[in-house]
């Protein structure tokens, strides 16, 4: 497929989280496997969705026509600003939206806090045939509840193992799962908020709450390393993007989508009629 041609090395294995990987040590900046600037990078992004596109919909199809229930759930997980709208708006936008499900999760409700953590993720899974989102996760409650101490660190103990026994229940159902974390630095998610404060047509998107979060990066990082070291595993496992560069992000979260479609091997599928004679049929018609 063309689109290897500007990757150097195959970005998957770079950016996979694995044993002895430490967070604070790896870079935000970088562009692991790409050989090329911005503009390259965004002639590579265009490229890739025209993939992209062809992929999603051989695999919509296959479930239209029953031929099996195959699917993909994409976890995006990010500090504030570092580029989860991006990868929405660029990436998944590209392709048919009929075959696409987003689920944003944020605060639980009153209802939701009723039940286990996974209570409200398990409805949002997506249905064969299609590409699921998760814009924050099921992770949201290793996470975030860590910092905020809004569990117990048994509860939180817990999780993980909840965590590994759910997503190995759906690969064993035919979802191929991809977790990626947006790694942002700090300088640059000033930058982001500050943009956002300078700009009248983004100031919606800012929150004084995003400040008091920035403030608890140090925490969120080794909340991080924690959900890494428990819950990367061969048939689940995380991958670490450089998110300094938006254009970078987008691309190698488009080829690991793209990466994960190609390993279905999706032919278009049969139909299960006769080609010439409904020809001959319409034709006469």
């Amino acid at each position: 497929m063309s689109k290897e041609s500007y990757w150097t090395q195959d970005p998957s294995g770079l950016l996979r989280v694995e044993s002895g990987f430490k967070l604070v040590a790896s870079p935000t900046d970088g562009h692991p496997g790409f050989d090329g600037n911005k503009a390259a990078g965004r002639a590579a992004l265009k490229e890739g969705a025209l993939v992209l596109a062809d992929l999603q919909e051989r695999l919509f199809a296959h479930h239209q026509t029953g031929d099996d229930g195959r699917r993909i759930l994409l976890v995006l997980q990010a500090m504030d600003t570092a580029g989860k709208g991006g990868i929405l708006k660029h990436v998944i936008g590209t392709v048919d939206p009929q075959g696409v499900q987003l689920a944003a999760f944020k605060k639980p409700t009153d209802e939701e806090l009723e039940h286990d953590f996974l209570w409200r993720i398990r409805k949002e899974v997506p249905e064969p045939g299609n590409i699921g989102v998760f814009d924050r996760s099921h992770y949201e409650d290793v996470l975030i509840a860590r910092v905020r101490e809004f569990a117990t660190p048994e509860e939180i103990e817990r999780r993980y193992g909840a965590i590994n026994e759910f997503e190995a229940e759906l690969v064993g159902e035919g979802t191929a799962i991809i977790k990626v974390m947006l790694h942002i630095s700090a300088e640059e998610q000033k930058k982001r908020l500050l943009d956002r404060l300078r700009r009248r047509e983004k100031q919606w998107k800012y929150n004084p709450s995003d400040v008091d979060e920035r403030m608890l990066g140090p925490k969120y990082q080794e909340a991080y390393q924690i959900a890494f070291d428990r819950t990367s595993t061969p048939i689940a496992p995380w991958y670490v993007v450089p998110a300094d560069h938006k254009w970078y992000a987008r691309l190698a979260v488009q080829h690991l989508l793209i990466q994960a479609l190609q390993a279905l091997e999706l032919e278009w599928p049969k139909p299960d009629y006769d080609v010439e004679a409904e020809k001959a049929r319409l034709i006469a018609s």
